[in-house]
């Protein structure tokens, strides 16, 4: 891991963890202060939102600990790495946070029915705490929230959901405060219900909040995909060259980290280079719309429907891991024969690469039925490296030759001649120049006619190499 990367990381987890820490000194302070006038005065509205914040310090210890743990690096027992916690504190946060709606709204039920009377006399001080109260919720949510956008963290970012809601939860409680001592102060017996009243209006905050929450966090312990993000991302890898079609995505996320897994079926003559060229690709268009995600890419070979009768002969040769190469296919009399040139290992014996020849062409008629015979020049496939002399220049041989290059009207010159002794044989190699808009095949045909007269003119030759060019870049 780079060292801008591990400074990066640990920055993250520094800012994280402060902003958790603060965040559960303040519910300390505020759940101590609440619980007090709560009990001074008798308010269900403040004891309500002493159990509230009473469990937002559960939350915040869950939160700061978890953010403790969700950063920390995948090991070999958690290979996707610790990133659930955070959910799973979230869930907790929830679920309390259910419990105390509970209690509110029972308590609220038997003072408003009458079962359970208790007098309330609101004080300055519970006033004073209450506001105390908007003010810290309003400071640390404001700091939480800035904190879970920068690095996605579901953790913070339900402690900064709850209290942002404390501030208006608060504020409902103060109102029924404000009504009871207006109660008091009129004889209006009727006001002095405003404190359950607002304690009920409190539980319905903690509901819709729970609610917002639990599902999020349920969706994410279940692995539920980010919404909209898995059509995105496949419409993505279908418009890469070669990709033709995306079997199976799945996208999964683990605190602030997204894993995304997909099964993609690529053209099956593509080469293993090109299949992982085209595997980076999909990666990076993915982590576009997730950025930072850890992909995962499947790659399954595919026949398509414009492959002609050589790319199926080919497909089935390199799926016995073979590559051929000079295939030609002839139609006689309406039945198709195949001549194909094949490369095997120099050190197998005849009857080895016979063999190997034999289930391959056995192989290929039963993928391509149309085919009715086949033809494979075997060849050896060179696997060390041979000794020769210095690369020299031969006047005589170059003379020999020049009369055949004349023979050739497509050929414009030959340049570059030189002559190699390997292994006691003559090796020959050359550069000849040819019209920019000649037919490949027909270069291929006047380069294997012209080998075939080197030798004839020149028996002394073991093996002749032709490099055809373009007469517009004639000297590379």
């Amino acid at each position: 891991m780079s060292t801008e990367l591990n400074l990066a990381l640990e920055s993250m987890q520094r800012e994280k963890r402060t902003v958790a820490l603060n965040s559960l000194l303040a519910a300390i302070a505020i759940t101590f202060l609440k619980l007090i006038v709560g009990l001074s005065t008798g308010s269900l509205g403040i004891l309500s939102e002493a159990a509230h914040s009473g469990l937002d310090l559960v939350a915040a210890l869950v939160t700061l600990l978890s953010v403790r743990v969700s950063d920390k690096p995948a090991d070999a027992e958690h290979q996707y790495g610790h990133g659930k916690v955070e959910n799973f504190s979230a869930f907790i946060e929830t679920t309390l946070l259910l419990l105390a709606c509970i209690w509110i709204v029972w308590e609220a039920v038997r003072r408003l029915s009458g079962h359970h009377s208790v007098h309330i006399e609101p004080s300055l001080a519970a006033f004073a705490v209450m506001f105390f109260s908007m003010g810290v919720d309003w400071w640390r949510s404001r700091n939480l929230k800035k904190i879970a956008i920068k690095y996605d963290s579901q953790a913070l970012e339900a402690d900064a959901l709850h209290f942002s809601t404390d501030i208006f939860s608060s504020g409902v409680v103060v109102v029924g405060l404000a009504l009871v001592w207006a109660g008091s102060y009129w004889q209006v017996p009727w006001l002095i219900k405003a404190d359950p009243v607002s304690a009920l209006l409190v539980s319905g905050v903690i509901v819709y909040v729970s609610s917002r929450l639990a599902r999020r966090t349920i969706d994410a312990l279940l692995d539920a995909a980010p919404a909209g993000y898995r059509s995105q991302i496949i419409d993505a890898a279908l418009k890469i060259n070669g990709v033709i079609e995306v079997e199976r995505a799945r996208i999964r996320r683990a605190g602030n980290r997204y894993f995304a897994d997909l099964t993609v079926g690529l053209e099956r003559n593509v080469t293993f280079q090109r299949s992982g060229q085209v595997v980076a690709q999909i990666t990076k268009a993915v982590q576009e719309f997730l950025p930072g995600a850890d992909v995962v890419i499947h790659s399954i070979p595919r026949e398509t429907a414009h492959e002609n009768i050589f790319d199926r002969i080919r497909a089935v040769a390199s799926r016995n891991n073979f590559s051929v190469h000079d295939v030609s296919v002839q139609d006689l009399g309406g039945r198709l024969h195949v001549e194909q040139h094949l490369e095997l290992d120099e050190t197998l014996s005849l009857k080895d690469a016979h063999d190997v020849v034999t289930v391959l062409e056995t192989e290929i008629r039963n993928s391509v039925p149309e085919i009715s015979t086949i033809l494979t020049h075997i060849e050896s496939e060179p696997s060390t490296i041979e000794s020769g002399n210095t690369v020299v220049r031969d006047a005589v041989l170059e003379q020999k030759l020049k009369p055949v290059v004349n023979e050739f009207p497509e050929v414009v010159d030959m340049h570059d001649v030189e002559i190699k002794h390997v292994r006691g044989k003559i090796y020959m190699s050359c550069h000849c120049t040819m019209s920019d808009d000649l037919p490949l095949s027909r270069v291929h045909d006047v380069s294997t006619e012209l080998e075939i007269r080197f030798k004839q003119a020149a028996p002394e030759l073991f093996k002749v190499l032709i490099h055809p060019e373009p007469q517009t870049d004639n000297r590379r």
